[in-house]
């Protein structure tokens, strides 16, 4: 049987035992140090953040490691921790996965080390992410996802069709153009792209693993919420009024390129994905605030973003903690994230400053993008949370609901079938799973 989550904790492996407050003077006098840090992130080009760093604290180097993105970067982040050598001081860890590696004691809680006053300057949902449910800061944000619309608006205006601002007109909209031209979609659902559902989830107000704590673990995938999400896109496959092709393959490509689909609903890093995924449509797309599922609401939710992790493990709790701060505050540091790796900025510095928000992309026919995503950023509801298994809950998803929406089946069935085995996974991992 698989050890449970705690126990994943490595016996005798060297672990900080972070004090109640770092004073200004020890993070002072440890900066002066001369210190190798090890930092793993998948992001091109940050050599130039990491030389900011070291500029500004020339006894610290820093050394870049690309372990992989996604699932390869976690695996070999966990084998070393487990092995209790060869991990890096800081990581680059995706929102939802801090909780899988706070619950095997791995992250160092940052609140001594001063990042507690960092707060004000990120918007809320994303400091809300990196904050633990009793009060931990386990990470720094870096960049984040706020969910918008991108539209055609070439294919919706030949047909006489509104932006959709609601889900029901949405439908709608996916009706008329079926109609009108059988050879398009409103949109795509990938039926195994949980990280969208999950956003869907979070926008209808569903927060299927909120309350979580330790080795317990809730889970409600059969909310209101939840079941009329599940509801909304199962009908529109069972209608054949929206595609249902996996994402970011040649073939989902190819139809962002022939018009295929007239609407890609994603994140705030989308924009400039597309400029090169779709090249061939430049000047066609438009983008939108989220439908919402009441008239007159703003709600919105988010898909990807990152942050900067500290590991329990680290030798130089301080100035691995300083690195992860300054990397994701400093000024200069930021702009170049937001503005030449393209990384969607959670600081409000950035999110108000009209360089930024001002930019008008030809791609977007002129439309200042950025900015509607910065009004966005401040309707994405702050309570949701993830799982510690939420690797799991994304290959369930895909068993189950994709499946089911894929298949035209009952998607609100597979949305128990989801529930289950996520518990049973859960249970054999040790962990109690409170009722919903």
């Amino acid at each position: 049987m698989l050890a449970t989550p705690l126990a994943l904790a490595a016996c005798g492996r060297h672990t900080v035992d972070p004090p109640a407050h770092v004073t200004r003077a020890q993070i002072d006098e440890a900066m002066r140090q001369p210190t190798e840090l090890d930092f793993w992130t998948w992001v091109p080009g940050i050599e130039k953040e990491v030389a900011l760093f070291e500029e500004a604290y020339p006894q610290i180097k820093v050394d870049i490691v690309n372990a992989g993105q996604g699932n390869p970067h976690y695996a070999k982040l966990r084998t070393a921790l487990r092995a209790g050598n060869g991990a890096p001081d800081v990581a680059q860890l995706e929102f939802q996965m801090i909780p899988s590696f706070a619950i095997t004691e791995d992250l160092l809680d940052l609140r001594p080390y001063g990042a507690g006053d960092l707060a004000p300057q990120f918007v809320d949902f994303a400091w809300s992410q990196v904050t633990g449910t009793g009060g931990e800061i386990w990470a720094i944000p870096q960049d984040t996802g706020p969910m918008g619309m991108l539209y055609r608006a070439d294919i919706l205006d030949a047909h006489g069709i509104e932006v959709p601002a609601t889900w029901d007109e949405f439908a709608e909209a996916a009706a008329r153009l079926r109609e009108a031209d059988p050879e398009v979609y409103l949109t795509n659902f990938a039926p195994a792209q949980g990280a969208f559902f999950a956003a869907m989830l979070w926008q209808s107000g569903a927060n299927p693993f909120g309350g979580s704590d330790g080795p317990e673990l809730r889970i409600d995938l059969t909310s209101p919420e939840a079941e009329r999400v599940a509801r909304y896109w199962g009908e529109l496959s069972e209608q054949d009024l929206i595609a249902v092709d996996p994402d970011f393959t040649d073939a989902w490509y190819q139809a962002l390129n022939s018009g295929k689909y007239a609407t890609w609903i994603a994140p705030a890093w989308a924009p400039t994905f597309l400029t090169s995924a779709a090249a061939s449509t430049a000047g066609l797309w438009r983008v939108a605030p989220l439908p919402q599922w009441e008239a007159g609401q703003q709600v919105s939710s988010n898909w990807g973003g990152s942050t900067s992790a500290v590991l329990a493990t680290t030798r130089n709790p301080i100035a691995a903690a300083v690195f992860a701060q300054f990397i994701n505050t400093d000024r200069e540091s930021t702009d170049t994230m937001a503005n030449e790796q393209f990384l969607y900025p959670p600081t409000k510095a950035i999110l108000e400053d009209p360089a930024f928000t001002g930019q008008q992309l030809d791609f977007y026919g002129g439309q200042e993008v950025n900015a509607l995503f910065a009004d966005i950023s401040t309707t994405v509801a702050e309570d949701f949370q993830w799982s510690p298994v939420q690797e799991q809950v994304y290959a369930d998803f895909t068993a189950t609901v994709g499946t089911a929406v894929a298949n035209k089946a009952d998607a609100v069935a597979a949305m128990e079938e989801w529930q289950a085995r996520i518990q049973e996974y859960a249970e054999y991992q040790g962990f109690t799973v409170r009722p919903s």
